[in-house]
């Protein structure tokens, strides 16, 4: 075992050294450094699983970078490089934006598995930059760009490793050196998948078809996709090809989230025993707040997780209420759900661009304002590399015992979304917040409907995917009412890093019931 696996737990060098030996058959070697070229051979697939905190973010990143010192590429979705026949490559896939995101935030270089299908077809110019920066070319001399701005591009490059934004710090953008996207034809090598919780068995086969060798991440624990009777697609894999991480190590000391998480394993924990239990740990910890009601200054950038989608619709009309907002048209900073792309197969270029940019089913977005053509917005996407984004929009507000949305405007065709305010729990998978607020009232209606996800309460794997997806804090919301705003919606946050938005220290501020 190498030097870096030295330093996991009995738990996790036993997983490593079960990849490495899937690499070693895969013609990579890990203890000597070495790689061959690829083989065709059947493909092999592997799935590490473990609950929040286990340390399966760490397992993954010390594997990428044990498979990089082997001498694979690192590919990414915005630049591919030229291919060559002993070349050896490893793509780290996530099934949201905001999960890519939150392994990036980690140090990891992931992006989407759509990204991944999807290449961008750059400028002939200024791919010259882009085969500099990864080594396949010498350093051009372009036409408006100095040697600064070129300096300025490495720079950023070594930072981050990512072309577009290497070229963004040179002083251009998107339309100057991307062309349009094609999809991928050839198939890849090998794929590390996080949040593989998540996977429907489409997505799932179709990664096998891609990659000849996939490891996959994700927590048994979670919820299953809709539709594969709490089935995830790892659970099927025989004994010796799935692994699971028991000891916890994320902040083992000092996480009461993470304690609040595990306590859900208790077969005899009852609901009211759990709240008990979030109310005891608020007293200790104000990273824990056990709380009468929502607060409206969250939702704009952490919604509110909710299991019934009654729920979620009340939630979010009204807090656009209490924003002042109308029923036919948004303010800028609300923040919507993508819902899908409504265009027909002839415009399956253009779904490709979008799909491309982060658009994908489920990405968080900001609305910005109108667009300059009718029916089309501009838009921040949450998590993705190029977050600006105009495109035609179907923006759909839903209301209370209607089963028509209202649609305050929209193009005939283009990206669907919802409101982002509010969100079911399964939605949420995959995301993080800094702070996160779960609304326990339907937690408790989820309690008293008896059912169950295999062989688990469906209110514990509820609570359990909404808490974990709290960063530093949790707000446990035991009633329905909502706090009135103390501030105006805006974007100024999003034209830096976003910055965490906390509880304001503020008087009582008048409630609203909300059902």
């Amino acid at each position: 075992m190498s030097g870096q696996a030295l330093t996991l737990s009995d738990d996790q060098a036993e997983a490593y050294d079960a990849i490495a030996d899937m690499m070693a058959r895969a013609g990579v070697d890990l203890i000597e450094g070495e790689t061959l070229p690829l083989k065709e051979e059947r493909s092999q697939v592997m799935a590490i699983v473990g609950k929040a905190g286990s340390g399966k973010t760490l397992l993954l990143a010390q594997m990428v970078e044990a498979v990089e010192a082997a001498g694979v590429d690192l590919i990414s979705g915005d630049y591919d490089g030229k291919p060559r026949k002993d070349r050896r490559t490893v793509a780290v896939l996530a099934p949201t934006n905001k999960a890519s995101s939150v392994l990036r935030t980690g140090g990891v270089p992931a992006t989407t598995i759509h990204r991944i299908l999807y290449t961008p077809v750059y400028d002939p110019e200024y791919e010259k930059i882009a085969e500099w920066l990864a080594g396949q070319g010498s350093k051009p001399e372009i036409e408006g760009l100095t040697d600064q701005a070129l300096e300025r591009a490495r720079l950023f490059f070594e930072a981050h490793k990512s072309i577009p934004g290497a070229l963004a710090a040179a002083g251009l953008k998107g339309s100057d050196f991307i062309q349009g996207w094609k999809r991928r034809e050839d198939p890849l090598d090998i794929g590390f998948i996080d949040e593989s919780s998540m996977l429907d068995e489409k997505q799932y086969e179709d990664l096998r078809e891609i990659f000849p060798t996939l490891v996959m991440f994700g927590d048994p624990a979670q919820l299953a996709p809709v539709g594969q009777s709490g089935e995830m697609v790892f659970d099927k894999l025989k004994d010796g090809r799935k692994l699971e991480l028991s000891r916890v190590h994320r902040q083992t000391q000092d996480n009461p989230i993470l304690d609040l998480a595990h306590a859900l394993s208790d077969p005899g924990l009852s609901f009211e025993g759990f709240e008990r239990l979030v109310e005891q740990a608020a007293s200790r910890d104000d990273r824990i707040v056990y709380s009468g009601r929502v607060e409206a200054n969250l939702m704009a950038r952490s919604p509110v997780l909710v299991w019934r989608n009654v729920t979620r619709i009340r939630l979010i009309q009204a807090w656009r209420a209490a924003h002042g907002a109308t029923v036919d048209d948004l303010l800028p900073g609300e923040p919507l759900i993508c819902d899908g792309i409504e265009l027909p197969l002839k415009h399956r270029k253009k779904r490709i661009d979008l799909e491309a940019r982060g658009l994908i089913k489920g990405a968080q977005v900001v609305y910005l304002g109108p667009g300059k053509k009718p029916g089309f917005s501009r838009l921040h996407v949450i998590g993705a590399e190029d977050p600006q984004v105009s495109a035609a929009s179907i923006i759909k507000i839903e209301a209370p015992d209607e089963e028509e949305p209202f649609i305050p405007f929209a193009a005939r065709m283009g990206a669907a979304f919802l409101h982002g305010a509010a969100v079911t729990i399964h939605k949420a998978q995959g995301s993080q917040w800094e702070t996160v607020q779960v609304f326990a009232p339907d937690l408790y209606a989820a309690a008293r409907s008896g059912r169950e996800e295999a062989g688990t309460p469906l209110w514990k794997r509820l609570a359990y995917v909404a808490i974990t997806r709290a960063q530093n804090r949790l707000i446990w919301v035991t009633r329905n009412r909502l706090a009135r705003p103390t501030a105006p919606l805006g974007t100024d946050d999003l034209k830096a890093k976003p910055v965490p938005l906390e509880l304001a220290a503020v008087p009582e501020p008048e409630d609203q019931n909300l059902m």
